[in-house]
């Protein structure tokens, strides 16, 4: 079976349809969180994973929008994003995202949006993959949280590896290795390259690529200050930053 896992479309329809455009209908999509915050079409980006998603969990930024949940601790225009997006998702939206569960284990990998049991943590260096790592027992996780793509390896003597997909590219998994794989962003890449990043996984064959493509960024920031969003929200997607 081959998956098709996408996290952080943070309400990007445009680089969302772009993603989905370079799958087959034959994969299975998932959906790692975020779904919504930070840009202009929530609605119609989870009217469309709702639909076409087979497996999805829940990301902070979605439970924001639901619950308020964390946004004390957002920077203001996170902040601004969140209570703009509380007032324009519809019933159907809300519904789904609330249904969303925090994590999904299948026999052979684990669904999470930021890390293992502590669903909302940021895997950026190698003392937190370590103790991702020793809080579950999963061969091969999926995250996403930190818009960033890369991978993580915990050998049998517990040594952590890395590496950035700044530019895509593919993962042979090996035997004797666990794998934390950061997915990246669809709808706000942050790791220096504005092209969105999503994952396809190929379960057979174990081996995972990092797809990169480009899209209308342009379309997009102008929607989003039309919108009133913050301005600064349009700017660094541009940057990947």
């Amino acid at each position: 079976m081959r998956y098709a896992i996408v996290s952080d479309v943070h309400a990007n329809l445009e680089s969302l349809d772009r993603a989905l455009a370079a799958t087959q209908p034959s994969d299975t999509l998932v959906s790692l969180g975020d779904v919504v915050g930070y840009g202009p079409n929530p609605n119609e980006c989870v009217a469309i994973l709702r639909e076409r998603c087979r497996h999805a969990v829940l990301g902070n930024h979605d439970l924001a929008a639901l619950e308020n949940f964390g946004v004390d601790s957002f920077n203001s225009v996170a902040r601004a994003a969140i209570h703009w997006t509380q007032k324009v998702l519809d019933e159907p939206s809300r519904a789904w995202l609330n249904a969303l569960p925090y994590e999904l284990r299948f026999p052979d990998f684990l669904l999470v949006h930021g890390a293992p049991v502590r669903y909302f943590d940021y895997i950026l260096d190698k003392a937190a993959a370590a103790a991702a790592f020793e809080r579950t027992d999963a061969p091969l996780v999926f995250v996403g949280h930190t818009h960033i793509a890369e991978y993580w390896t915990c050998d049998e003597a517990g040594a952590i590896g890395h590496k950035h997909m700044q530019h895509g590219g593919e993962l042979e998994l090996e035997n004797g290795k666990r794998y934390i794989v950061d997915v990246g962003s669809v709808g706000q890449p942050r790791d220096l390259n504005p092209d969105p990043s999503f994952v396809l996984y190929d379960s057979e064959r174990r081996r995972v690529e990092w797809i990169r493509y480009t899209y209308a960024i342009d379309d997009v920031a102008r929607k989003m200050r039309a919108a009133g969003l913050p301005a600064y929200l349009a700017d660094r997607l541009a940057l990947g930053r």
